[in-house]
């Protein structure tokens, strides 16, 4: 069903194998797009940040208190009160519940 494809990366344009593994993986996780990037570009950018230019560091937490289990967390947006926040393990749980 795949053949293996010949792409080039457009951080360095350097051509890299796009092999029938990795497109069945893609396949299997649902995504539509090729690899833009190497093996190699793809795992700098990634050590770098993942493309946010490594700002995630400098991200503005807050604390905040689960809605769920009561445990003192921190979250990347200011809690108005208006809806409840959950800590990361009780979130994840909300949203496989939907």
């Amino acid at each position: 069903m795949y053949q293996e494809k010949t792409l080039s990366c457009r951080d360095c344009g350097s051509n890299f194998a796009f092999t029938v593994s990795e497109q069945e993986f893609y396949a299997e996780k649902g995504f539509t797009n090729e690899p833009g990037r190497c093996p190699e570009c793809r795992a700098a950018r990634k050590a770098s940040g993942g493309g946010r230019g490594g700002r995630s560091s400098d991200r503005q937490m807050y604390d905040a208190v689960c809605a769920s289990c009561n445990t003192s967390t921190q979250v990347p947006f200011r809690p108005s009160g208006d809806r409840p926040v959950y800590c990361r393990d009780c979130y994840s749980q909300q949203r496989s519940r939907y």
